[in-house]
């Protein structure tokens, strides 16, 4: 039986189970203690001082994060002793700032600037060293700006403890003290993922995405190019947040609408990637199954888990699906089945994906990743840096109407809208596999067995008899688990999905800030909802799908299918 604690903070008595933070019994009270190296979901840090309290019988102020409650305890958390201390821990962060606020990409988002004005800094009374360190451009997703860190350990502690990759660690001491990659090489040669965890994460703008806004722009006002957009699953269920919408709300037709007026000449879905991937990605696992192919297989969707497979398991690459992302499959059908359509050759298209995730930007740039002779995708924005363009347009996002998106590559099912959501590619292709297997209908096209947050989540399904063991695992961290028993020849699974972010897609490093877990279970409700009303259900009934294979492809995992859609990997090893 668990033991509970009573306190009482700010006069208001609260019990809470033993082990309990201030911060955490604080948060039953609807008490806000302001944070800034606190973070959800990683292990208390207490060393920014920012949400120190009183506490009656000590002499120093206590980080109400790393502090736990104690029977009896008295606790003040605005006291003027606390709000003085407060005040002067931001002036001291702020002194070392360069303070361009007004040019900084995440200004709206930034959660220093924000403090500053909630706690009433109105004067920074210290001159602090203004440091001028390099900025890291070696990404082709992330940007590092040194100048900008405050030292919070936030990005570090969510690459070590969320994603397990350890690309940055805190080095040297004192006034040295920095935020650094091995050797200082830079997060484009070192062994990042690119997911964006860490942007997320970062309270200020020391990390951000590589802005590729202008690109875009510079494409649609060149009249030779024809450029066509693709919007991710994860999009229409967090774009709105962006323009003071509730999170969860499905913006899908306005979207469609403002990318209409942007003035992009074909409005499409990634959704119709994605459908074709799982007819691939099912097709490629009934064939390892009933051949005895290289078990378990896993997916290839997320950039970020692919690259990090192949930084940390090279030895055992083989397990991954061939299969492109729903992204890249969609660029090289654009660039070639539809390119012919219209009588555009390959190099005279643009085009552009709007994406949750960071890493994409460093998946189109991959060397394979040219089915047509050229990039299947050549510009990727991150949800934020749509919602960018579209305010910099003047456009009134929440007052456009809804309008469909254009065919034949916007034509999309209930199974490819769930792509977003962790889970989601797993219950895709089980609808798929499961009727190509079978034979027969489903009765029932949900597979709830593989939904939910739980880090990772395994089921047994029947397949008229014959049993297939998946297992699901969203955030680096437990990809790893599963990647351990696969390398050491212990997993018992058929496939298995990874999606390198917490959440899935969802919660990817491009989506709007802030994205905690209330937010992500809010996002992943539209995407089910957003299944639910869908027509057609089940990728291998997409008709566009369909017309695709019979015109141009032949048949899943044909010569041409395999060309324009698989792809190869490569053993990078750690740096």
């Amino acid at each position: 039986m668990t033991e509970l604690v009573k306190l009482t903070i700010d006069g208001y008595e609260v019990e809470v189970p033993a082990g309990t933070t201030i911060l955490e019994a604080a948060k039953k009270l609807n008490i806000k203690i302001p944070t800034l190296c606190y973070r959800e979901g990683l292990e208390p840090y207490g060393a920014c001082r920012v949400c120190v309290v009183e506490i009656e019988g000590r002499p120093r102020l206590e980080p109400a994060c790393a502090t736990p409650v104690a029977p009896g305890m008295k606790v003040k958390t605005r006291s003027a002793r606390v709000r003085r201390a407060r005040r002067m821990i931001l002036e001291l962060l702020l002194s070392n700032g360069h303070q361009d606020c007004t040019t900084c990409e995440k200004a709206e988002d930034c959660e220093l600037r924000q403090l500053a004005y909630e706690l009433g800094v109105r004067e920074i009374r210290f001159e602090g060293e203004r440091y001028n360190y390099p900025i890291d451009t070696s990404s082709p997703s992330i940007v590092f700006d040194p100048n900008r860190c405050i030292l919070c350990g936030r990005c570090v502690r969510t690459c070590r403890e969320v994603q397990s990759v350890e690309a940055i660690k805190l080095t040297d001491r004192g006034r040295n003290t920095r935020v650094m990659t091995f050797f200082d090489w830079g997060l484009g040669n070192v062994e990042c993922t690119a997911c964006g965890q860490c942007v997320l994460a970062c309270p200020t703008g020391a990390l951000r995405e590589r802005n590729d806004i202008e690109e875009v722009w510079k494409a649609l006002e060149d009249p030779d190019k024809f450029v066509v957009v693709q919007t991710a699953p994860a999009i229409r269920a967090a774009l709105g947040e962006e323009f003071n919408l509730p999170p969860g709300t499905s913006v899908t037709g306005k979207m469609a609408a403002a990318l209409r007026r942007l003035g992009f000449d074909r409005v499409f879905d990634t959704q119709f990637g994605a459908d074709l991937t799982i007819v691939e990605e099912a097709h490629e696992l009934i064939e390892r199954i009933q051949k005895g192919g290289k078990l378990p297989m896993t997916t290839s969707c997320s950039p970020a888990w692919v690259k990090y497979f192949e930084h940390f398991f090279p030895e055992v690459l083989e397990h991954m699906s061939t299969c492109k992302s729903p992204q890249q499959m969609f660029g090289a059908v654009a660039k070639t089945y539809y390119a012919e359509k219209l009588g555009i050759k390959p190099e005279d298209m643009v085009v552009v994906s709007i994406m949750p995730c960071t890493a994409k930007k460093f998946e189109a740039k991959r060397p394979e990743m040219k089915a047509s002779g050229v990039y299947d995708v050549d510009v990727v924005l991150t949800t934020r840096e749509f919602a960018r363009m579209v305010k910099e347009a003047g456009i009134d996002f929440a007052s456009l109407p809804e309008e469909e998106f254009d065919e034949p590559l916007g034509i999309s099912t209930g199974a490819a809208v769930i792509f977003g959501v962790t889970g989601g590619v797993m219950e895709a292709a089980l609808r798929t596999a499961y009727e190509i297997v079978t034979g027969k209908p489903l009765e029932k096209v949900e597979f709830k067995q593989v939904r939910g947050f739980e880090g990772i989540r395994t089921a047994s399904i029947d397949f008229n008899g014959t049993q297939v063991r998946v297992a699901v695992a969203h955030g680096l961290a437990n990809a790893r688990v599963l990647m351990e028993e696969v390398r050491d020849g212990r997993s018992p699974y058929h496939f298995i999905e990874v999606m390198a972010c917490p959440g899935g897609c969802l919660g990817g490093g491009g989506q709007p800030i802030p994205t905690d877990m209330e937010i992500r279970k809010k996002r992943a409700a539209c995407l089910y909802s957003e299944d639910e009303r869908k027509v057609v259900r089940k990728s291998h009934e997409n008709p566009a799908i369909k017309k695709l294979y019979e015109e141009y492809l032949g048949r899943p995992g044909s010569e041409k299918a395999h060309h324009l859609l698989h792809t190869t990997y490569t053993s990078r090893g750690r740096y």
